[in-house]
């Protein structure tokens, strides 16, 4: 059995699965289906996926599992993140802080060492 194709090999753009079969009694159902977020991702990705799900989360474990560093992990989580388009918002919220200070910086509403003191509390 191979994995569903979810971009068009000529356009790149996404495709749609329009018939389903029953193996069994051979009944056709031909509708527009959707398709999940999880098989956008690669087998690569996927096999990541369970990792990290059987490790509960823990990276440390996923390190050891899969024998790479923290960093890769961190890597592999963002690229799974953004395919399946899902934004941390952690990291938005400080970019907008950090926005934020550079912008009062650049006003002069406070000094480059204030700055500097409010991006490490970040």
């Amino acid at each position: 059995m191979h994995k569903i194709i979810t971009k068009c090999p000529v356009c790149a753009e996404e495709m749609k699965i329009m018939k389903l079969k029953c193996n069994h009694c051979n009944t056709i159902i031909e509708n527009e289906f959707s398709i999940s977020k999880f098989d956008r991702l690669s087998k690569e990705q996927l096999n990541f996926v369970e990792v990290f799900l059987a490790c509960r989360g823990n990276i440390k474990d996923v390190e050891k599992q899969l024998g790479i560093s923290y960093p890769t992990v961190r890597g592999k989580l963002d690229e799974i993140n953004n395919n399946l388009g899902l934004v941390i918002k952690k990291d938005t919220e400080k970019q907008k802080e950090k926005e934020k200070i550079m912008e009062m910086l650049e006003n002069k509403e406070i000094s480059s060492e204030e700055a500097i003191n409010f991006l490490k509390k970040l």
